[in-house]
């Protein structure tokens, strides 16, 4: 036999399903919401921040002025398509800051809305998502009172990506603390509906896939669901409205942040069939796929039964579920017991399965 010798193996030339994690440069990963993200803000930003940064994490910073507790929260939209089944870039947008206002308990007031244009783009494509933001907002009961408009030329020979950063300003009411360090063991956990399917709507209709039905966006503003499960003047622990990453993504904040276990049962988390469907198609977790209409709640056990009667009650809560508990066994840790009688690792996602679902 002949020697010959060794192929030169090119590494910078693969592929993996899963970013790798000590890549030196940004991938798609660092903006999924998961353990990438995580590491990029606790790793780069917060070091870089130095003292100017936050010391809490969450959807929303609340700040003292005053005599008043103000929510602030900021996010940016690069969902593609720009328009899908049950929504597009602009209610998304409102909703989502809405949204990220509201789990701190604070009832939103006031949103900024910044834009950015690709040179070429149809100036109807920004009329329709412009008039969608609109409507969101009045079914919000906020204001649009500022905003900026920022255009980057065409280089990449197309025309019509849009970018959209919301900036939103709520107050919170005397007597609400809602945060991710506050869950304690046995507190009842609660999710407000079907979970999965934003993120299943938005990736049929980028990539054309039929599931015998159309699956529309759950998108939707919570801040009315919230304020009436406060009023009931239940103990409510902790709110995340589970986007990227998933239901999995945000009862992994919440335990890590508060050092309690949680338990799920697999059969109680909801599921429609047509996520189900999609997932097993396409070898996703519906754990991790997410959600832009739904809350999961931490809410005190004693408390828990009129918490869920007042949500299923609302309209943006008529399938909520109790689907787990905190414990004092594995902190930090999510688990969900399945239906063959064992129990599985809910771990927080590394990357993202499904890029620009938000």
């Amino acid at each position: 036999m002949t020697d010959t010798a060794a192929p030169v193996v090119d590494a910078a030339n693969w592929t993996c399903p899963l970013p790798l994690r000590d890549s030196p440069n940004i991938v798609m990963g660092h903006g999924g919401g998961g353990a990438m993200t995580a590491e990029l803000i606790e790793l780069l930003f917060l070091p870089a921040f130095g003292a100017a940064a936050a010391a809490e994490l969450g959807d929303s910073a609340v700040v003292s002025i005053g005599d008043s507790r103000i929510a602030f929260s900021t996010d940016s939209f690069v969902v593609k398509p720009l328009f899908f089944p049950g929504g597009c870039i602009g209610d998304l947008a409102v909703n989502g800051t809405v949204n990220d206002l509201a789990m701190a308990g604070a009832v939103p007031l006031v949103l900024s809305t910044a834009f950015i244009l690709q040179e070429g783009t149809p100036l109807t494509v920004i009329e329709r998502i412009a008039a969608a933001m609109g409507r969101a907002a009045e079914a919000a009961g906020v204001k649009l009172v500022t905003g900026d408009t920022k255009v980057i030329d065409n280089t990449s020979g197309g025309a019509g990506d849009v970018f959209v950063n919301t900036t939103g300003i709520g107050l919170v009411p005397g007597g609400v603390d809602i945060g991710p360090t506050r869950a304690r063991v046995g507190d009842a956990i609660l999710v407000s509906g079907d979970i999965g399917v934003h993120g299943v709507a938005v990736l049929s209709c980028r990539e054309g896939l039929e599931f015998g039905t159309t699956i529309a966006s759950d998108t939707a503003p919570l801040n009315s669901l919230v304020a009436e499960m406060i009023a009931t003047g239940a103990d409510i622990r902790a709110l995340r409205d589970p986007t990227r990453g998933g239901l999995s993504a945000s009862l992994n904040e919440i335990a890590k942040a508060s050092g309690v276990g949680m338990h799920l049962v697999e059969s109680d988390v909801p599921v429609p069939q047509t996520v189900k469907d999609a997932c097993g198609l396409l070898g996703l977790d519906p754990f991790q796929v997410a959600n832009e209409g739904k809350l999961v709640a931490v809410v005190a056990p004693e408390d828990a039964d009129r918490v869920l009667d007042v949500m299923r009650a609302h309209p943006m809560g008529t399938g909520a579920r109790a689907i787990g508990r905190c414990v004092p066994e594995h902190p930090t840790m999510v688990v969900a017991a399945t239906g063959l009688g064992g129990t599985r690792v809910v771990d927080m996602p590394i990357g993202e399965q499904l890029p620009r679902i938000c």
